[in-house]
């Protein structure tokens, strides 16, 4: 495993992070997640991605006790605050300091721990001042509470109002966290520079495109017995969009020869191909089975030659996406409670 600085901190977190979004809590029993999490341990990742509203609180608890007995200082833990959890009342969301100081202490509670490395703002919220969430973000941290603020799905011009305003209070903000993958770019045009100017670092989700990458999903034919796209608690609804896209299905089948040059698998391939932008701190992998952890980390070190990299451009050609502009699209417009 190799590690990278985490912004321009100090901090080094592990290029490949385990994070446990769309499975434990909700699609994974929680001995099967525990395991995962075992397998993670001992491929070397030291650094776990949750959030409170992933599986209404629930992924944090399992990923609390799935952690209970390491040794804290030996690992890098991250969380998030923004969505709706618990009864889902008229404060239990967005970036309003009630909402940060009460999340914050929830969070820290089911996940076993006094602080967090990295407390992150989940999404960018309209309904509130930024100085007032960033003053929270302060006080967090001043109160030993949380290390280092991050941020997830800002825009350009978000992170560097952010940033402006954490400098002022003297607290790092130090990671955006956007989805990033072969067939998703939208980072790179103008969150990637704004990022690298600034010294904040992509924490990356979704690097193999909800499985797509993976070259698992055939064109024209039913998703796989046991994928995601097969599962009826979440994991379909979160893929659906990209198994109605016929061409990219093709041309992603087109990437084997490539892989099998670099003797990759297709999942490590996506992987290793996020890794590959300096700005990339860590590419953020889940699993529902140990084996898949074991897999993923093999992309760790891996350098893709430029031949290749520009290869791929051209099998995937026009179905990448590129608009700079859907980030913006990414934050609700108004509050959701």
């Amino acid at each position: 495993m190799r590690f990278r600085h985490l912004g321009r901190s100090g901090l080094k977190i592990s290029e490949i992070t385990y994070g446990n979004w769309i499975t434990h809590g909700s699609q994974v029993e929680n001995d099967t997640a525990a395991a995962c999490v075992r397998a993670a341990l001992d491929a070397g990742i030291t650094t776990f991605d949750t959030a409170d509203v992933y599986a209404n609180t629930k992924a944090e608890e399992v990923l609390g006790d799935a952690l209970a007995g390491e040794r804290r200082e030996s690992l890098e833990i991250f969380t998030k605050v923004y969505f709706p959890t618990g009864p889902k009342g008229h404060n239990d969301t967005g970036l309003s300091r009630k909402h940060i100081m009460e999340s914050i202490n929830g969070s820290l509670r089911r996940l076993g721990t006094d602080y967090v490395d990295l407390y992150q703002a989940h999404r960018f919220d309209y309904a509130t001042p930024l100085e007032e969430t960033m003053q929270a973000f302060a006080d967090v941290v001043r109160s030993g509470k949380a290390h280092y603020i991050g941020v997830s799905e800002w825009t350009a011009e978000q992170l560097r109002s952010g940033h402006a305003l954490a400098r002022e209070l003297g607290i790092s903000l130090v990671s955006s966290q956007p989805q990033y993958s072969m067939v998703w770019r939208v980072i790179e045009e103008e969150v990637v520079p704004t990022s690298a100017e600034l010294g904040i670092s992509q924490i990356v989700f979704s690097p193999v495109a909800q499985g797509v990458l993976t070259g698992k999903y055939l064109p024209g034919q039913p998703a796989p017995e046991g994928s995601r796209a097969a599962d009826t608690q979440g994991g379909a609804t979160m893929i659906g969009g990209l198994l109605g896209k016929e061409e990219l299905l093709r041309r992603v089948q087109d990437l084997r020869p490539v892989a099998e040059e670099l003797n990759l698998t297709m999942a490590q391939l996506a992987v290793a191909w996020v890794l590959q932008n300096d700005n990339v701190a860590a590419a953020l992998i889940g699993a529902s089975r140990p084996e898949q952890v074991a897999e993923n980390v093999a992309a760790s070190g891996v350098e893709i030659p430029e031949e290749m990299l520009t290869r791929i451009d051209q099998i995937l050609g026009e179905t990448v996406v590129r608009d700079p502009r859907i980030t913006d699209d990414v934050s609700p417009k108004e509050r959701l409670c």
